[in-house]
Parts: C-alpha cells; sequence; structure tokens
C-alpha cells in the first residue's frame, strides 16, 4: 500500500509534466527538448525561494521561469529558423549553466529544515492525506485551466496552428505568436512540476531534469492507449492518468527486483518503445489476418 500510495502521489505530480509535453508534442506537434532543462530550471528557482521562506512564491516564480524558457525557444525556431529540435537543445543547455548559477554554483541544493507546502498539507491533514491532497488539488487546478484556455480564442489558435500550419498562416493568424505561447505554456507546467517535485522530495538537483522527456511522453503514450484522444479534454486527462499508470509500473518493476535502480531510464525508453510501436504492431497483426484469410478464401 505504501509503494501504490507513493507512486500516486508521485503520478499527480509529474502528471503535469506530462500535460506541459501534451501541449508541445501533441497539440503544436512539436519535438520540444527543453523539457529537460526546464524542470531542473523550475526546481532551482523553487528551492531558493523555498529556502528563503516564501514556499507558494516559489511555484509561482517557477511558472513564469519555465514559460521564459519555452518562449526562447520559440523565438530561436520563429525569428532565427533554427530547427525546433536544436532550439530545445541549444536552451536545454544554456539552462543547466543557469541552474548552476542561480542554486550559487552547487550541482544541488537540500530544503531540509525548511517549511514547504506538503509540510503545511501534512500539518493539517496528516502526513499520507496531505502530500496526497496537495498534489491531486494542484493537478486537477491545472488540467482545469488547461482545458478552458483551449476552448477561448488563443488556445483555438494554438491547436490550429499544430494542424495545419500554412492554413492559419492563410487565415491571417500570427502562427509564430501561437508557437511561442504553445511553448511557454508547456514549459510552464514543466517547471511547475519540477517546483513541486523539489518541494516533495526536499532538494533540487542541477541534473534531475535527465529524462524528462522520455517520462512524459511515456504518460502521454500510456494514457493515450487505455483512455484515447477524442478531445483535448480527454488528452489532458489521460495524460494525467498515464503518469499515475507509468510510475505504478516502474515502481512494481524495481520493487520485483528484476532490475538494478539504476535501470530507471532504460525502462522508461524500453516502455516509450513498445507504446509507440503498439499501433504499428497492431496494424501488421490486422494485416496478417486479412492475408490469411484471403489465402482461405482462394484455397
Amino acid at each position: 500500500m505504501t509503494l501504490v500510495i507513493g507512486s500516486i502521489q508521485l503520478g499527480f505530480l509529474y502528471a503535469i509534466l506530462a500535460l506541459g509535453i501534451y501541449i508541445t508534442f501533441r497539440i503544436l506537434n512539436l519535438p520540444d527538448l527543453t523539457v529537460d532543462g526546464s524542470f531542473s530550471f523550475g526546481m532551482a528557482c523553487a528551492a531558493v525561494i523555498t529556502l528563503s521562506g516564501h514556499p507558494f512564491l516559489a511555484l509561482l516564480i517557477a511558472i513564469i521561469a519555465g514559460a521564459l524558457a519555452g518562449c526562447m525557444t520559440g523565438l530561436l525556431q520563429t525569428k532565427l529558423s533554427i530547427h525546433p529540435i536544436l532550439s530545445g537543445i541549444l536552451v536545454m543547455t544554456g539552462l543547466y549553466t543557469i541552474n548552476l548559477g542561480i542554486m550559487g554554483g552547487k550541482s544541488n541544493l537540500s530544503l531540509v529544515g525548511s517549511s514547504t507546502l506538503f509540510m503545511k498539507m501534512e500539518s493539517v491533514f496528516g502526513s499520507v492525506n496531505g502530500k496526497t491532497s496537495l498534489a491531486f488539488l494542484v493537478c486537477i487546478i491545472v488540467i482545469i485551466i488547461l482545458a478552458v484556455f483551449f476552448k477561448t480564442k488563443a488556445g483555438l489558435a494554438i491547436r490550429a496552428t499544430g494542424d495545419n500550419e500554412d492554413m492559419v498562416r492563410s487565415s491571417s493568424i500570427n502562427a509564430n505568436l501561437s508557437k511561442c505561447i504553445g511553448l511557454s505554456l508547456g514549459n510552464a507546467c514543466v517547471a511547475l512540476s519540477g517546483a513541486l517535485i523539489c518541494q516533495y522530495q526536499m532538494f533540487s538537483d542541477v541534473s534531475a531534469g535527465s529524462g524528462m522527456v522520455v517520462i512524459g511522453l511515456a504518460s502521454v503514450i500510456i494514457g493515450e492507449t487505455i483512455i484515447g484522444k477524442r478531445s483535448v479534454t480527454i488528452g489532458l486527462i489521460s495524460s494525467a492518468a498515464g503518469s499515475i499508470i507509468y510510475r505504478i509500473i516502474i515502481a512494481l518493476a524495481l520493487k520485483v527486483d528484476l532490475f538494478p535502480s539504476y535501470a530507471l531510464k532504460l525502462i522508461s525508453a524500453v516502455i516509450v518503445m513498445i507504446a509507440l510501436s503498439g499501433p504499428s504492431i497492431k496494424a501488421s497483426i490486422e494485416q496478417y489476418k486479412v492475408r490469411r484469410e484471403a489465402r482461405n478464401h482462394l484455397d
């Protein structure tokens, strides 16, 4: 039960990361590698401000920091015509040095002895209920805000840009602005997830963002496979659900001692590979059945 509860708590926190990747990967249809850097960026900002005694302000600053990182990636793509993948890599690489500077040149910071939002919730609802309630509450609020936003004029413009950029430009809609807003929104969610993970785990590490793209993609794809992607709202919900399922799968895989603890990234990569190849395997099986039925009919 402890394993399941811990997985659910982390699932809700990483679900916000999955929501950010869903925005860039599914809605904008852009491969954004800024995620690895913006996750650590959110952690670094949250750690420093939480240590100064302002845990709630830490989340707000992390959101702004992530939005700025995403906006920078968007400007590199739209104004300097740099390839989307290379733009994300450049910003991610630059953020590594910025994160070290924010944390005073240290590779990690401990929050032990500082007051966090999770500690405040624990004092009211207890250890387990407090952490779970806060993680669930923040995740639900973010989903509702995003679901409402993508039904507004600006949100519909971002969705249209991801579907057909040429059509959007011919309709006199600023596609470049839509890209920048979408990337800013996605990385703001990623940074918020990093800030919450920082307060949850009571430390910040400059390399904590490594592999976050894979984790987010795994959550999105698992959710879409199980729940589907009929609309943006369903897609947001399925991404959050996929994050919880993913954390449970990872916890069980490490619990049964089939893999060492350092195999986490490999397990994540294999899960994403299986999920991505699922539709292709399903189509191949269906084609094989059709060919077999055709041969039987001829015989």
